[in-house]
């Protein structure tokens, strides 16, 4: 697998996983896990984007 394909692949997975930690943190009225859900999918749409640039640049 190329690395532009994994790393968006990647990238989405933990957009997914990051949506979910923050839903999970409202649902719970517990603000830590509500802010590491925020940070991954952050995490998650910046490495779907180095993917992004990665396949454009051809590598």
């Amino acid at each position: 697998m190329k690395s532009s394909t994994k790393d968006q692949a990647e990238g989405k997975f933990h957009k997914a996983k990051g949506e979910l930690r923050e839903i999970a943190g409202k649902l719970s009225m517990k603000s830590k896990l509500e802010a590491e859900g925020k940070d991954e999918k952050i995490a998650g749409k910046v490495q779907e984007k180095i993917g992004q640039v990665e396949k454009v640049l051809g590598k």
